[in-house]
């Protein structure tokens, strides 16, 4: 019987997918559940798990598939007698009475060894060796509470206990390169296809220019009162809630309050209608490997300031070990930008459309400041708000951004909301 697998649907804003890697080889009889390849698309990726049965592949890595494509076959009459040539022709080994007790106990199958999905995310989130666990699943194959009791277990065992243990393999011999390296002034080019996600920011980015009126604000913040914040309650503040008292939850909420008084800052501009919001869904722009994401975190209006740090936390983890889903990239009525952690002291931040608004950090530096007739010293930050004039005043993203900047310069603002 021949079983033909598709690319399946994945939201309703994605079309089409590209194939970034097969897992599964060619001609390979695979198991039910087996990952057979990656798909990229331009929000995040996903895996595609097969059928029992021998596979063969119609598409190949790099080809622009639309939904519903074609993407392999798999014989699952092929399994069936490759099973039945490999029980008739393998004899096995005769056993010992010490093990002729237990049935099956130290039978070697396919799944020996072997993780689940569920268990293979977890090896590779915590960087774990598979052959350092045990499986207790059908014919030895490693579950995900077989990855769950083993990272327990090192997290409770000594130190001391886990090195004498735990013996270290030896690493194999460094790979010899068969390209010898350019020789010093030699020009060289290289050529390497864009990935899906870089193709569709590098298109969103051009129609963002191109149809929309882009203006750029800024101010700047005396970082003072958040600096102060921070060092009186960041051991109290972590201690309580388990993690740090940062920056960006302090953006993130200053901007989700003057965003419900400032509500064409918070819109999106639809055909010949403005579509306004009564709640803040950042967009929080998190730079991976694979290129820049911005997934939601969503109702920030509603959030205290540990849970907005945790949610941050939460959708940065997802976005660096590429397991974001769909919703979580979807929606955003505005959108947060740091491009201080790189060095940037200023910058315009380019709007993610459907929406009408941005705003960039930047990097905090000392500068001499007048301040009650006086030069002082103080940490400094640029603040940049990018928006839409089609639908956003001069006058109204000028408050919007002034209004952040009395909110961070006197925090007791943001609890008292006025």
């Amino acid at each position: 019987m021949i079983i033909e697998i598709k690319v399946p649907s994945v939201g309703e804003s994605i079309t089409e997918v590209t194939l970034a890697k097969i897992i599964s080889p060619e001609g390979s009889v695979v198991q039910l559940d087996q990952v057979l390849c990656e798909f990229e698309s331009d929000k995040t990726n996903f895996e595609l798990s097969a059928e029992r049965g021998k596979i063969h592949y119609i598409a190949q890595e790099g080809d622009d598939l639309p939904i519903g494509a074609l993407v392999c076959t798999i014989d699952t009459d092929a399994a069936a007698a490759t099973a039945q040539v490999v029980a008739k022709d393998t004899v096995p080994p005769p056993l010992s009475p010490a093990t002729n007790n237990s049935d099956n106990e130290g039978l070697v199958t396919y799944a020996t060894g072997h993780a689940s999905p569920a268990a293979a995310k977890l090896i590779a989130e915590n960087g774990i060796d598979p052959a350092l666990i045990k499986g207790t699943g059908i014919d030895g194959r490693i579950t995900k509470e077989d990855v769950l009791n083993y990272i327990a277990q090192q997290k409770t065992a000594p130190k001391s206990l886990a090195k004498t243990e735990v013996s270290t393999p030896t690493p194999p011999p460094p790979a010899v390169s068969h390209s010898a390296p350019p020789a010093p002034g030699t020009r060289t080019e290289t050529r390497e296809k864009m990935s899906r996600l870089r193709k569709t920011i590098a298109k969103r980015l051009v129609d963002v220019k191109n149809n929309t009126a882009m203006l750029t604000t800024f101010n700047e913040v005396d970082m003072t009162a958040i600096f102060d914040l921070r060092k009186k309650y960041k051991e109290t503040f972590e201690k309580k809630y388990g993690i740090g008292l940062g920056f960006m939850s302090l953006f993130s909420k200053a901007a989700a309050c003057a965003l419900l008084e400032f509500p064409a800052v918070n819109a999106y501009l639809q055909d010949d209608y403005i579509e306004y919001h009564n709640y803040a869904d950042i967009s929080i722009a998190v730079s991976t490997e694979r290129g820049l994401v911005v997934p939601v975190l969503r109702n920030v209006e509603q959030m205290g300031l540990h849970n907005i740090e945790l949610g941050i936390k939460d959708l940065a983890t997802k976005a660096r070990n590429n397991t974001l889903s769909i919703d979580d990239m979807s929606g955003g009525t505005f959108t947060i930008t740091n491009g201080g952690i790189f060095g940037s002291l200023l910058s315009t931040p380019i709007i993610n459309p459907p929406q009408s608004a941005i705003l960039g950090m930047h990097s905090i530096q000392e500068r001499p400041v007048a301040l009650n007739g006086q030069v002082v010293i103080r940490p400094m930050m640029y603040v940049a708000l990018s928006y839409d004039h089609r639908i956003i005043d001069g006058k109204e993203a000028v408050s919007f951004l002034v209004r952040i900047k009395q909110y961070l310069e006197d925090p007791i603002r943001l609890m008292l909301n006025v």
